[in-house]
């Protein structure tokens, strides 16, 4: 078997499987179809392009996000590793400065002898050697017309991203820093809030704004529930948002003294600071729309837009019926599959899953045994999850402490009994590693 491996891709899974396959002595061929060819949500040259949110989730170690990042660290992720050195402030989660972070990312993997990259996209899976294909969930026409082929067929679902301001343009005079419950560093967030006819007209024209046309085949497939565009929940009641993204709890507006009806938080987009993300404000509204009713938020009265929101398709495999807990194909082994194309949501979910696909494509060309976690770790959880041939209707998953068995004992106190979950993952993973160190 040729020693070298095809990864396709290079984003948060193809470079977390690229780099446990050159830990291991193995050479890859990472193929990136940036810069010759873009897909309709990327932007930049750079691999492991932070395309959504610059938020990777909750750094506490007790929650669902927190233990993954932890995991993942225990395995050597580059993810994990340059995140950490271009954070941002943003209360518990681990945001990043995004072009720092793909800056970092790129280096480590240019700079890696064993890691040809290949500039040209990629139109169809190899016909020998072992592959990872983590192209992403938009991936080219060429290629998922490939996929499919040897999937029999596909799913998709639509991926909206939040509006970036710039810092200056917001009026903090309707404005005030702070994080929810005094979290973090106290100030990771600008709070814009709204009284009850400042909010309930920013309602109305929200609810009554056009949005940007869906084709038909669009039109079918519906709308991911874990990046739901903002005027689409508004929809489901007059009070979906301000229990949602836009609620008040945890805040006190310094100018009443008194919690506001509805506030929209800003995060910092780079680590300067003077670029913000309109926090759970994913959108497929008309550019001029985004601006009309966004500036009904007084603190967004004129806010300097520096990338409008948008919503595009991602599409995923139905796993259950073709993956192996290993992340490959069951009847074409030497095929990997790593990243949101598998079904798992989020960016530092795609990246455990490059981990796992790399880790277990060297074993296979080293004939050695397969890198599988215990069930109560989250990348066990993922294992399992995206090669449950019981499940029928198949969706994308992020990760959560319900995807992991409870304590045998019961423990009535929520932070309690995730806390015990997180810690018991954690012994159960380094265990695990310590019996297969010469593979790990």
């Amino acid at each position: 078997m040729n020693d070298t491996v095809t990864v396709i891709g290079g984003g948060f899974a193809g470079v977390e499987a690229a780099k446990q396959l050159t830990k291991r002595g193995i050479r890859v061929r990472l193929y990136e179809m940036k810069p010759v060819k873009f897909s309709p949500a990327h932007r930049s040259e750079k691999l492991c392009e932070v395309v959504c949110s610059n938020s990777f989730k909750s750094a506490n170690p007790a929650s669902a996000a927190g233990l993954l990042k932890n995991e993942m660290a225990m395995l050597g992720s580059v993810c994990i590793r340059c995140a950490n050195e271009t954070a941002v402030p943003a209360g518990g989660a681990l945001a990043v400065d995004r072009d720092a972070f793909s800056d970092a990312v790129t280096r480590e993997i240019e700079k890696d002898p064993l890691i040809d990259v290949v500039r040209e996209e990629v139109t169809h899976i190899p016909d020998s050697g072992v592959v990872i294909v983590a192209a992403g969930p938009l991936a080219s026409d060429a290629l998922s017309e490939d996929i499919k082929r040897l999937c029999g067929g596909g799913l998709s679902f639509f991926d909206a991203a939040a509006p970036i301001i710039t810092a200056e343009s917001v009026d903090m005079s309707h404005a005030f820093t702070a994080s929810r419950y005094d979290k973090g560093g106290g100030d990771d967030y600008i709070n814009c809030p709204m009284n009850k006819a400042e909010y309930e007209a920013f309602y109305e024209a929200l609810t009554g704004a056009e949005s940007v046309v869906l084709h038909d085949f669009e039109k079918k497939n519906g709308v991911y529930e874990g990046c739901m565009p903002i005027e689409i929940m508004a929809k489901r009641g007059d009070n979906t948002i301000r229990f949602g993204p836009m609620k008040p709890v945890g805040l006190v507006d310094p100018s009443t003294g008194h919690r506001p009806w509805a506030v929209l938080q800003l995060r910092k987009e780079n680590a300067a600071g003077t670029l913000l993300n309109l926090v759970g404000f994913q959108t497929n509204l008309k550019f001029p729309e985004q601006k009309r009713v966004f500036g009904l938020i007084p603190a967004l009265k004129n806010a300097e837009y520096v990338r409008y929101g948008v919503m595009h398709r991602n599409s995923f495999i139905d796993a259950p019926r073709v993956l192996t807990e290993r992340f490959n194909l069951k009847n074409e082994p030497r095929i990997f599959f790593a990243g949101q194309i598998t079904g798992v949501e989020g960016y530092m979910e795609s990246a455990s899953s490059g981990i796992t696909a790399g880790i277990n494509a060297a074993r296979l060309i080293k004939g050695e045994k397969e890198f599988v976690p215990p069930a109560d770790t989250m990348l066990g959880a993922f294992c399992r999850y995206v090669s449950d041939a019981s499940v029928k209707d198949y969706q994308p998953m992020g990760a959560a402490i319900g995807l992991l068995p409870p304590p045998e004992q019961r423990i009535r106190d929520k932070r309690e009994r995730y806390g015990f979950i997180a810690d018991r993952a954690l012994k159960s993973l380094g265990e695990y590693i310590k019996e297969n160190e010469k593979e790990v």
